[in-house]
């Protein structure tokens, strides 16, 4: 069976968009780039105007309203959608677009929707793992090589702009902060302990820091500029952008890191990406699940609630309250100190 016009509809987080890489890659490779075309809401989308690879496939970008987007898929005049999605509005979405195959996970009361309804996998993969195994179900078979991507030129210039005018010396190590986290606040690292890690940093390692984040993270971000005095940290080489980026200059300023730390978070996900060495801290959260793949650092506290999945803890935060600014510097000194050596 052969098709014309595929669309597969993206995943609407942001780090399962970039989970969701080596999937898309695989049907790339199996139908032709030139036959895919990425149905992404506007949050994710800008991810796939950089280089991910991918070199062919167009990008619908999605309306909000759900009429809305029917009417943008029907437009397409596509002949298969592939959901990696799991909702009954994606499959609902499809059908009522007109498309005639339509493949995904047989999840959400949605099996009567599908034409191809795969069985979910049984146990707790990488989520990048569940994206492979559906198109591997397909036919389509995925590689094991993780998700990557290049900035363009033009977005590492914008990028490296804005951290001039901000006051970055372009010879000085960059370190990035994610301390926001949309899930939930028990996803978040205590700004307090960012702010202690940001100051030793600085004058340990003589690096500047740059936080980054969505305008819901801004109060963590006021946090960690309250609490820097405290503990001896220089304003000067701690730059807030928290708020102050769209997704694509943010990608550009990730990719201007020598290092990342970051909460469990959809940044994380673009850091590792990007590859960008990434101290990644988890509480609530399963990092069998969703750690950045590749060679990075997964910092946890085992207590006997987590994994609990919570977006507010009911008790004490011990599982993110356990993990030290110590703990994450020495993480971070052996990247910068391998970078150095391998530079």
């Amino acid at each position: 069976m052969s098709f014309s016009r595929i669309v597969v509809r993206v995943p609407n987080w942001l780090g399962d968009a970039v989970m969701a890489l080596p999937a898309i890659g695989a049907v790339c490779r199996h139908a032709g780039a030139s036959t895919v075309t990425l149905a992404a809401p506007a949050s994710v989308a800008p991810v796939f105007a950089e280089d991910t690879g991918l070199e062919g496939m167009e990008t619908l970008v999605l309306p909000s309203g759900r009429r809305a987007q029917i009417a943008a898929i029907a437009g397409g005049r596509f002949d298969l959608a592939i959901l990696l999605t799991n909702s009954f509005g994606s499959a609902w979405a499809v059908r009522r677009a007109g498309i005639a195959e339509r493949w995904g996970y047989r999840s959400d009361f949605r099996r009567a929707l599908l034409t191809r309804a795969v069985p979910k996998p049984r146990g707790r993969g990488h989520q990048a793992d569940y994206y492979r195994q559906l198109v591997a179900k397909l036919d389509m078979p995925a590689r094991e090589a993780p998700p990557r991507i290049a900035v363009t030129g033009a977005t590492r210039s914008r990028a490296e702009d804005l951290l001039a005018a901000r006051g970055w010396d372009l010879r000085r190590a960059l370190v990035g902060f994610a301390p926001g986290a949309a899930y939930g606040h028990a996803k978040r690292w205590p700004p307090a302990r960012v702010a202690e890690l940001i100051a030793r940093l600085t004058h340990a390692r003589d690096v500047t820091a740059v936080l980054v984040g969505a305008a819901g993270d801004r109060d963590a971000g006021r946090e960690i500029e309250s609490s820097l005095a405290r503990h001896g940290g220089r304003p000067d080489r701690m730059l807030n952008l928290i708020g102050q980026t769209d997704l694509r200059s943010a990608m550009g300023v990730l990719a201007c890191c020598r290092a990342f730390v970051s909460n469990d978070s959809g940044a994380m996900h673009l850091a590792a990406a990007l590859g960008v060495p990434v101290a990644a801290i988890f509480g609530p959260t399963d990092e069998r699940v969703t750690a950045p793949i590749g060679d990075h650092d997964v910092i946890v506290h085992q207590v006997f609630c987590r994994p609990c999945m919570l977006r507010e803890c009911p008790i004490d935060h011990r599982c993110m309250k356990g993990i030290t600014p110590a703990m994450v510097f020495d993480a971070v000194s052996r990247r910068l100190e391998g970078l150095r050596i391998e530079n």
